[in-house]
C-alpha cells in the first residue's frame, strides 16, 4: 500500500532534526500531518454517517470527528476543507439528532466557505440541507428556491444521483403547494435519473414518496 507523501516527509524531517541537528522542517511536518488527520477525520465521519443511515443508531464519534476536521482545516487556513467539514457537522445535527435549529449555523457557514472556495459540490449539499430546514420550518418558497439552486449545481457537476434525490424533495414541496401534476413529473424524472445512475437507494425514496403522496 502506498503511504501518504506527507507521512513520509514527516519521517524524513524527524530524522533530519534528530540525527542532522536541523529542526527547521518540523513545523512544516506538523502542518502536513494536520492535513492528513483532517482528511482521515472527514472520511471516518462520512463512514459513520452512512452507517447511521443504514442502522439508525447514533454514534457519538461522528460529531467529534467532523468537529475535529473543521478545527484542523481552520488552523491550516483551508476554507474549502473547513466548509465541507462544517456541512457534515450541520448534517449530523439535522439528520442524526433531528435538530434543525442547531444545524443552521454550521450549514450557513459551510455554504459561505464553499461559495468563496468555488466548491460546487459542498455548496449543493449545504443548499439542499438549508432547503430541508426551510421545509421543516414551513417556509415552502424558500425551501423550493434552495433545492432548485442545489439541483442546478448538481446538474452542472453531472451528479445525477444527487439531482434525483433533490427532485424527490421538490416533489414533496410541489404536493404541499397543490401542484400534484408537477410532483408526479418530478418523481418520474427522478426515477429515470436514478435508474440511469443505478442509484437504488434513491429509487426507494421515489417509491416511498409515491406511496406517501398517493401519486402514480
Amino acid at each position: 500500500m502506498t503511504r501518504d507523501i506527507r507521512i513520509e516527509q514527516a519521517e524524513l524531517r524527524y530524522e533530519t532534526a534528530v540525527f542532522g541537528g536541523d529542526g527547521s522542517g518540523l513545523a512544516g511536518a506538523e502542518r502536513g500531518l494536520d492535513g492528513v488527520e483532517a482528511e482521515l477525520a472527514l472520511a471516518r465521519g462520512r463512514v459513520l454517517h452512512a452507517r447511521f443511515l443504514a442502522e439508525r443508531v447514533e454514534d457519538p464519534r461522528e460529531l467529534e470527528v467532523f468537529e475535529r476536521a473543521a478545527v484542523l482545516y481552520r488552523g491550516l487556513g483551508d476554507g474549502r476543507g473547513e466548509g465541507e467539514a462544517l456541512f457534515w457537522v450541520g448534517a449530523f445535527h439535522q439528520v442524526v439528532r433531528g435538530d434543525a435549529a442547531a444545524a443552521l449555523p454550521a450549514l450557513e457557514r459551510a455554504l459561505d466557505l464553499a461559495t468563496r472556495a468555488g466548491d460546487l459540490l459542498t455548496m449543493s449539499y449545504a443548499l439542499r440541507h438549508l432547503g430541508i430546514a426551510a421545509h421543516i420550518a414551513g417556509e415552502l418558497a424558500e425551501a423550493r428556491e434552495r433545492l432548485e439552486e442545489s439541483t442546478r449545481l448538481r446538474w452542472e457537476l453531472g451528479f445525477l444521483p444527487g439531482v434525483a434525490a433533490n427532485l424527490v424533495g421538490l416533489a414533496h414541496l410541489a404536493a404541499q403547494q397543490d401542484r400534484r401534476a408537477d410532483a408526479a413529473a418530478l418523481l418520474a424524472e427522478a426515477t429515470g435519473l436514478a435508474e440511469t445512475a443505478e442509484a437504488h437507494g434513491i429509487l426507494g425514496q421515489v417509491a416511498e414518496a409515491r406511496k406517501e403522496l398517493a401519486l402514480p
